[in-house]
């Protein structure tokens, strides 16, 4: 009898002791579930309240709402009507956030399909921003360890805004201009005010750095010392200091280990187009601007190269291969704007790192020791056939060699050098005298030629003060004085008296030594 009366009140504490440790048991599991990112039921803004009540009421089947929406989305864009397509983004990546695909279709959708429909380049530019928007601000907040969303944000800019692929490109490259000088100014390192503001305008522009643009000051710092001086206002920036940002959180990610390259790779890429372009001339009075090659990060860019191959053993041969083409670019660029010293040094160190390769590919380069000429001369021609950034490189190059010669009164070479540099451009126009009008255009001549001769006279840019008067006078230039720049004609051509004309549309010949 005594056992029978305790048997019901045991089986109650019994019970009662079972729903202590679940609860405990189930505090626990909450905390491992949010470490590890297992939460996937975020509530869903910004709704109406019919889906919102649905997706609250019946939380497991989202999958089945997001069907619906995906659906609704696909019918609208076959029927060309995209403007509703955002609000659907939102919704889907909303209720799946966790679904990292499904972020990175309906970003790229945004930017490069939907995009496209509109000839207008600022209806594109609405829609690419969407895109970046997408990923940048909510993609990664759901996401921070996720690979492919880094990859995906780099090469936007690196891609999207950076190449000339898209015929709106140059529009997409001032706007980006324009939003970044609204907050770091009209100079490249203008940053730098903003790390410790002291005004109430620099902190309001620090507040619209971090909160819109997402950019935190004290990356960028590092960022820009580990592979910069970089221009912040140009796109292969920005996909530097996402990739390298995503490297940094996603390290530790085991699961997309194979997706680590990517980044390896938009870093390497961007360091070597910022080579190619990432000087930002700027035409003030015209309300433009042009790119030019940094010949100044070229060691940096080297370093990214190496500390990938350093990092990533299992793919070193396929970053070798894109290392190797860099120096030889390299060699070429220097030699070509006069810094035949810099570019021994790295031809030098092109011997030491491939000499197998210079052997074969170059033999009249290493037959009686390192020749530079024989090293150079073809990779000139092969050059005149590059697409557009490494011809203006090229044509750069040629003008800056020429009036360096001419200061030095070596006439000959500097009209043999206007003129290649001349071929050079008119072969181009012949190339691309069909493609779309504004994509690939190169400036006018003359229009190369003044920025070239302005960056050599410039007071701030360093070289042999009797070089420039020297200049000034074998051009019949007045001295420099204080009167306005846009005051003073300056003549655009050397003045030698039995200098045959430039030819026009040459055939495709490499010059010879």
């Amino acid at each position: 009898m005594n056992f029978d009366k305790l048997y019901k009140p045991g089986l109650v504490l019994l019970a009662l002791l079972m729903f202590v440790v679940v609860g405990l048991s189930q505090r626990q599991l909450n905390g491992v579930r949010s470490e590890l990112k297992l939460t996937r039921l975020d509530p869903l803004e910004n709704a109406p309240p019919a889906l919102a009540f649905v997706t609250v009421a019946l939380g497991g089947f989202r999958g089945l709402i997001a069907n619906v929406l995906w659906m609704r989305a696909s019918d609208l864009q076959q029927d060309e009507k995209f403007f509703e397509m955002v609000q659907l983004a939102d919704w889907i990546t909303k209720l799946q956030p966790h679904f990292v695909t499904v972020w990175v279709h309906q970003a790229w959708n945004m930017a490069y399909n939907i995009s496209v429909k509109f000839p207008e380049s600022k209806d594109r530019w609405l829609w690419v921003s969407r895109g970046i928007e997408l990923l940048r601000d909510e993609g990664m907040r759901y996401n921070p360890e996720e690979p492919l969303l880094y990859r995906e944000l780099a090469w936007f800019y690196q891609h999207k805004m950076g190449a000339n692929l898209d015929q709106s490109h140059v529009y997409y490259k001032q706007m980006l201009q324009r939003e970044m000088a609204r907050v770091i100014g009209p100079t490249r390192d203008g940053w730098r005010e903003l790390l410790k503001p002291q005004t109430d305008d620099a902190r309001d522009r620090a507040k619209i750095l971090h909160d819109k643009l997402k950019l935190d000051l004290e990356r960028m710092k590092k960022v820009d010392e580990t592979f910069g001086p970089l221009e912040w206002r140009l796109p292969e920036s920005h996909a530097i200091y996402w990739a390298s940002f995503g490297l940094e959180k996603c390290i530790g990610n085991r699961a997309r280990t194979n997706d680590i390259i990517t980044l390896r790779r938009v870093i390497y890429q961007s360091m070597q187009l910022a080579f190619q372009r990432g000087r930002l001339v700027e035409n003030k009075l015209d309300k433009y601007f042009e790119f030019g090659p940094n010949l100044e990060i070229i060691p940096k860019a080297n370093f990214a190269y190496e500390q990938m191959m350093r990092e990533d053993a299992t793919n070193r041969d396929h970053i070798s291969n894109g290392h190797r083409n860099f120096v030889i670019q390299v060699i070429t660029a220097l030699y070509t704007h006069n810094r035949e010293a810099d570019a021994k040094k790295w031809l030098e160190y092109l011997a030491a790192k491939y000499p197998d390769f210079l052997r074969q590919q170059y033999p009249h380069a290493v037959k009686n020791g390192l020749n530079l000429d024989e090293f150079v001369l073809p990779r000139v021609a092969e050059m005149l056939d590059g697409g557009r950034d490494k011809t203006k490189s090229l044509l750069e190059g040629f003008l800056q060699r020429s009036f360096y010669s001419l200061a030095i009164d070596e006439d000959d070479e500097s009209v043999a050098l206007e003129r290649m540099a001349r071929k050079t451009w008119d072969r181009y126009q012949v190339k691309i005298a069909n493609a779309d009008a504004g994509r690939v255009d190169l400036p006018p001549y003359l229009e190369i030629k003044r920025t070239v001769l302005d960056r050599i006279l410039d007071e701030k840019s360093g070289g042999s003060p009797l070089l420039k008067a020297q200049l000034r006078t074998k051009l019949g230039m007045p001295a420099p004085t204080n009167t306005p720049p846009e005051t003073v004609k300056i003549p655009l051509a050397p003045r030698t008296t039995n200098a045959p004309p430039a030819a026009t549309n040459p055939p495709p010949t490499a010059p010879k030594k």
